[in-house]
């Protein structure tokens, strides 16, 4: 995730500063200052492990003498009693370390392991899964780092990086041609080189849209499964298809088989559930 190296450090620094402040008082009042210790994270629950490259980057910016062993990588299956990784140093650095770390390899590893799931259940149709923008606000690089480590693929990061018209911007425009129309012009004239995505309700919409030829991808949003096989056939690959909206785990399948390309969905970061894991004394 080289693109998000930026925001992956300002994260960190902020959990860190936010989580340890002026200083870890619980450890400092209870453990002499140079006790060395070692600690090991617990695997609690089935699934896909992410975020051991982010906890071995916490403890280094807490403290570079403190050292950190993965016993498994990220996007590596693990299972209830796994230790996936074992930390040696001060104990004072693995106490301020803990919840900072748990906090991001829980919520990552939960959105690894509920993305591999969707990606076996859609195997074999020629679909891939996407990520979407619904993502936890200063989050968004973990959270698409961690659809990646589980197989998916990530959409566009934000708005600067993608053209995609969606209602709001189709109705403010004036149409979908209009729209379609205008941010062509507006490319051109600023020199900029970005795919353009435009998501349409109806039929009507996506002949609109394959008129301009003028669009890389078109997203049938909330089309049941045989009205987007209807516009995946009306296509007929001019350009890349998405589906989106109501798309959950029991019908991913179906909506697979259509043939379209691409199938995003929100729920693989906006309601995940966290893995369960915990660091104990070693």
């Amino acid at each position: 995730m080289d693109i998000n190296h930026h925001f992956i450090t300002k994260a960190i620094d902020l959990a860190i500063a936010e989580d340890i402040g002026d200083g870890d008082h619980s450890s400092m009042g209870s453990i002499p200052m140079g006790t060395e210790g070692r600690a090991r994270l617990l695997i609690k629950e089935d699934g896909i492990l992410a975020g051991v490259a982010v906890a071995q980057k916490i403890i280094s910016l807490i403290d570079p003498h403190c050292a950190l062993q993965p016993k498994f990588q990220d996007g590596m299956s693990v299972k209830e009693g796994d230790v996936a990784f074992v930390v040696n140093g001060s104990v004072h650095t693995i106490l301020q370390a803990e919840r900072i770390m748990l906090n991001f390899m829980q919520r990552m590893s939960g959105i690894s392991t509920y993305t591999k799931r969707l990606v076996d259940i859609i195997e074999g149709t020629g679909a891939s899964l996407l990520d979407t923008r619904k993502t936890t606000p200063g989050l968004r690089a973990f959270e698409k780092w961690a659809v990646k480590i589980g197989g998916g693929m990530n959409h566009r990061f934000g708005l600067f990086d993608m053209v995609m018209l969606k209602d709001n911007h189709i109705d403010y425009a004036g149409g979908v041609v209009p729209a379609i129309e205008k941010v062509h012009d507006y490319l051109k004239q600023s020199g900029r080189k970005l795919q353009i995505e435009v998501e349409t309700r109806n039929m009507e919409e996506v002949e609109q849209a394959l008129s301009t030829g003028k669009v890389d991808r078109i997203m049938f949003d909330n089309f049941d499964p045989a009205a987007m096989k209807e516009a995946v056939q009306l296509v007929n690959k001019r350009c890349e298809t998405e589906a989106s909206g109501g798309i959950t785990e029991k019908n991913i399948r179906e909506y697979a088989e259509t043939g379209v390309q691409f199938i995003s969905v929100g729920a693989l970061t906006h309601s995940v559930k966290s893995l369960d894991m915990s660091l104990k004394q070693y």
